[in-house]
């Protein structure tokens, strides 16, 4: 590759190059044939887009089902995989309560956007793996629900429903995820993109029950950099989301002590995702978009190995 290729995949990946794209279908493509174009480069080399189609061959496996032309190609003794050996299913479960829509001073989109972003380009990816994709938008309660499909016209579904989705409710994380967990009735690889507002024993007890369920989870945590790094000097009116009041304050008096609350969470948050054997990402909002979709593709080809 190139070093104008390595430049544009970059650009392709990057926030503010993306808030200039109108649609979130193009957004979508755009960011996975950047992602695509970069994966030779990067960590995750390897996962090959075809990954899904074919597994390597060990000794007593059935030869009819060797894959000549492959053998051909590379060298190498690979077996075709079928339907019922590969096609998983991917939910992908969407905040978007009303502090989602927050966007700092520096962030060229809100959380929602970015999460909207990276849910329509993993289910691009999602779906071109012939895997099936269902997606969930939800506040205090379940919003929409699309159930599971793996035909490329269910993309556009999977976008309609983002598009149209209202940011108007608080966030109820517990109960919704516990509804979904009973709801979501085949095993598969549960994606949440949300900033977790909201208790964090009852955020956690609702993604403890989705691995009772049997489902792998990936947390992708929504954060804008000025939730992390407080950068407010001035007397500043902070608008108050999901019911709470507008207050002005000194920031300057505030800083250390939020700071040190706010990292407080996250560590609490990390750590307890970890300890339930959930993959848990932190995503600020102002970096490149292939942490979605490498979490997902090293999750997708664990699970087919």
């Amino acid at each position: 590759m190139t070093r104008d290729q390595v430049e544009k995949s970059r650009k392709s990946l990057d926030p503010q190059t993306l808030a200039e794209i109108q649609g979130l279908r193009l957004r979508a493509r755009h960011i996975v044939e950047g992602y695509v174009a970069g994966l030779h480069r990067s960590p995750y080399h390897g996962f090959s887009i075809e990954f899904a189609e074919h597994r390597e061959y060990v000794p007593g496996d059935d030869l009819r089902y060797l894959d000549w032309k492959v053998l051909a190609r590379t060298d190498k003794l690979s077996l075709k995989r079928y339907e019922d050996e590969t096609n998983l299913i991917a939910y992908l479960v969407l905040d978007v309560s009303e502090s989602m829509q927050y966007q700092g001073p520096t962030a060229a989109m809100s959380k929602l956007a970015y999460a909207q972003c990276m849910a329509a380009s993993l289910a691009w990816m999602i779906l071109r793996q012939q895997d099936a994709v269902s997606l969930v938008t939800f506040d205090d309660q379940v919003q929409a629900f699309l159930r599971p499909a793996s035909h490329p016209a269910h993309l556009q579904q999977v976008v309609d429903v983002m598009e149209g989705a209202e940011s108007h409710g608080k966030t109820s994380i517990g109960p919704v995820f516990h509804e979904l967990a009973e709801r979501f009735s085949k095993r598969g690889i549960v994606v949440v993109l949300s900033d977790l507002f909201g208790d964090p024993a009852d955020t956690i007890a609702g993604l403890k029950h989705f691995r009772h369920r049997q489902h792998d989870v990936i947390v992708l945590h929504m954060l804008d950099p000025a939730e992390l790094e407080f950068p407010f000097e001035q007397p500043t009116l902070f608008q108050g989301l999901e019911q709470f009041p507008e207050v002005i304050a000194d920031p300057r008096a505030l800083r250390r002590a939020y700071l040190e609350e706010f990292d407080r969470y996250l560590t609490q948050v990390a750590q307890q995702c970890r300890a339930a054997g959930l993959d848990y990402q932190q995503v600020r909002t102002d970096t490149s978009l292939d942490v979605a979709l490498s979490s997902y593709l090293a999750e997708r080809s664990r699970q087919v190995r």
